[in-house]
């Protein structure tokens, strides 16, 4: 598909304000005893329009080099290096309709993204050259290879693409690395196995799927061919309890982050889903969040948090 009007956002980068906190906050940071935790290492963030501003940011993913892309409500595409220093950026072709809600970066470093309201995947370099060779989609429909509003895509060990979708189908289907339908799963509903807006998905070492299912409040894990091996969470705000669980993210060390939406938190779990700790309150304040839409981990260990109604992403050091 032919990506015809893409637009290079700004040539020249603008200061981003960008405020570093090295001691302990008292507020909005609680570990599994109750105390306080960590505070962010690093905030930037200024609402706006202009290169290297914010306007509710609604998907954050890594490269390997630690540069961090965005994607915001003006359907732009920024990327900035470990600092919150802006680098660069492009829009997607339209956005009248709506804007991206996810992002992520193939095992080639290609940038993926989720074209919500467009039915389809769209792939670029990591300059913002489109790799038409790559997109998925473009059409709404049920069907194989039809898309609903695409939420997520993420890539397993043997290439395999798998690319999440709400709307009339809320389902997950898996491609291969050339673009051929193989399986999917899914559809609307709350019993296991079935989704209310699958938003965002991660990937295990086994190649098994983490999906954060949003409006049944829950996280469901399944195997590369979309057998559930189990779920966990329910409604509310006690630890353990989600509330639109937007984001997730895999530490590699035995432990998955949700940045729950509703909640303005994240919450740290074991893998087979007990809760031992949650960071972040409602707020303005450093290590306080707003609507938090995603998360991400860099190469070493620091967890972004795209607190998204504030504008900023917070970057914590556990």
């Amino acid at each position: 598909m032919p990506l015809n009007g893409q637009r290079r956002v700004g040539a020249h980068p603008i200061a981003v304000a960008i405020v570093a906190f090295m001691a302990a906050a008292s507020s909005g940071c609680i570990d599994s005893t109750g105390g306080a935790g960590p505070a962010p290492d690093l905030l930037w963030g200024v609402q706006g329009i202009e290169p290297g501003q914010l306007q509710k940011p609604r998907a954050i993913a890594i490269d390997a080099n630690d540069q961090v892309y965005l994607v915001d409500m003006t359907a732009r595409i920024q990327v900035y290096d470990d600092q919150g220093k802006y680098l660069r950026g492009w829009k997607t072709p339209v956005s009248v309709n709506g804007r991206p809600t996810g992002l992520s970066i193939a095992k080639n470093g290609h940038v993926w993204v989720p074209d919500t309201h467009y039915y389809r995947m769209l792939a670029y370099d990591r300059d913002g050259a489109p790799v038409d060779a790559e997109n998925l989609g473009g059409v709404m429909g049920p069907g194989p290879g039809e898309f609903a509003w695409v939420t997520d895509v993420v890539e397993d060990s043997e290439g395999s693409i798998y690319v999440s979708e709400y709307g009339d189908t809320d389902r997950i289907q898996k491609f291969s690395r050339d673009g051929k339908f193989l399986l999917q799963w899914g559809g609307t509903g709350e019993e296991p196995g079935q989704f209310r807006r699958p938003q965002s998905m991660a990937v295990d070492p086994d190649d098994n799927i983490w999906v954060a299912d949003a409006c049944n409040h829950r996280i469901q894990i399944f195997d590369k061919e979309g057998k559930l091996i189990n779920q966990w969470g329910g409604e509310g705000s006690a630890p353990g309890q989600l509330y639109y669980p937007y984001g997730l993210a895999l530490d590699g060390k035995g432990h998955l982050y949700v940045c729950e939406y509703g909640n303005h938190r994240v919450q740290k779990f074991t893998l087979d889903g007990k809760s031992v700790g949650t960071w972040g309150t409602h707020g303005r304040e450093p290590g306080q969040l707003h609507n938090p839409w995603a998360i991400a981990f860099d190469s070493k260990g620091r967890l972004y948090v795209l607190d998204s109604s504030n504008n900023r992403v917070q970057r914590v050091a556990f």
